[in-house]
């Protein structure tokens, strides 16, 4: 049987692609992976297109039995790995045999990871998504976490499962901007931008800010500077997106994450940059970060500069694979 066994299920282990998009207008959130670029790079490794199904991984990951050969990449934090007890080398292709145990650790550095399986997860599509989005209880595995006991069906791969290991994997150089220590997050104005005081906008550019442990797939809840307003104009609820940074009425900033609301009612003070969610993705609870100011024009080229990227690695990994079906 083409199926994977959840031995310990780890603290938050969803299964996540790119989002359910096209329903916020029936007030259904996106959601899907946190950190899109490890998620991406996971599925490219293993032959797959960028938008497949992944297990997203939070702090302390799952122990799973391989009921058949498979093919696997995990990409994303400094996590501890060991498959049948040996350690396990991450960003790259891995080939595991059928009774092998993978067994993910504690999150070193960093704080996610996704596990890519060629051929993919083999899921239900809910609104054109298998992502799990925990709140409302839809997609992914029933609607939830795993947890111990549950089983992962795989669909079938046109690539090549080879008993031994490849050399070859995505450079610590290529990566080392999101998976670093620094935690500077790039943003642009919000559009409540010009109501908040100036010296509430000095403050959010000079001084760090903890998260705390209100925080999770829908948000990050921080701490530092309280940030005031210059008028008491109340909002009307407006659509927010992933990144934005909304401050209540405490004046402590909220950055919208992946499983986020559709609309918002507060203040919206800036909107953190698409190649800077991976960083943001990766902090943790306890983590400082601070904000620096970007414009527009600039996340638009960084934006374009990614996906470039992004296309180079794909274009060099399936390089590899042919190279590798041509030897044997």
């Amino acid at each position: 049987m083409n199926a994977i066994h959840v031995i310990h299920s780890g603290l938050l282990t969803t299964i996540q692609d790119l989002g359910r998009w096209g329903f916020q207008k029936d007030g259904v959130s996106v959601s899907g992976a946190m950190d899109s670029f490890a998620s991406r790079i996971a599925n490219f490794l293993v032959g797959n297109e960028a938008h497949e199904a992944t297990l997203e991984v939070t702090m302390l990951g799952p122990t799973l039995r391989f009921e058949k050969d498979a093919l696997i990449a995990i990409c994303g934090g400094d996590f501890s790995c060991t498959l049948n007890d040996e350690q396990v080398s991450l960003w790259k292709p891995l080939f595991v045999k059928s009774g092998s145990v993978l067994s993910i650790g504690a999150c070193r550095n960093g704080y996610r990871a996704y596990i890519a399986f060629a051929g993919g997860l083999d899921i239900p599509l809910i609104m054109n998504s298998r992502s799990t989005y925990l709140q409302a209880q839809i997609g992914g595995l029933h609607g939830r976490a795993l947890r111990k006991g549950d089983m992962l069906l795989l669909r079938s791969s046109d690539r090549p499962i080879f008993p031994h290991r490849v050399n070859w994997g995505i450079a610590v150089s290529a990566r080392v901007y999101i998976y670093g220590k620094k935690r500077t997050i790039r943003v642009t104005e919000g559009i409540e931008y010009a109501t908040f005081t100036n010296e509430s906008i000095h403050y959010f550019f000079t001084s760090p800010y903890k998260i705390t442990t209100q925080s999770d797939r829908m948000g990050y809840r921080l701490q530092g500077q309280v940030l005031e307003r210059n008028t008491e104009q109340e909002m009307v609820s407006e659509a927010v997106t992933f990144g934005t940074i909304q401050v209540p009425k405490d004046g402590q900033p909220i950055i919208l994450m992946a499983d986020r609301q559709t609309t918002g009612g507060y203040p919206r003070i800036a909107q953190v940059i698409s190649v800077d969610l991976p960083i943001l993705a990766q902090a943790r609870p306890g983590d400082v970060i601070q904000f620096q100011k970007a414009k527009f024009e600039e996340a638009q080229q960084l934006y374009i500069e990614r996906e470039r990227e992004m296309n180079r690695w794909k274009t060099i990994i399936d390089q590899k694979w042919r190279e590798i079906r041509g030897a044997n």
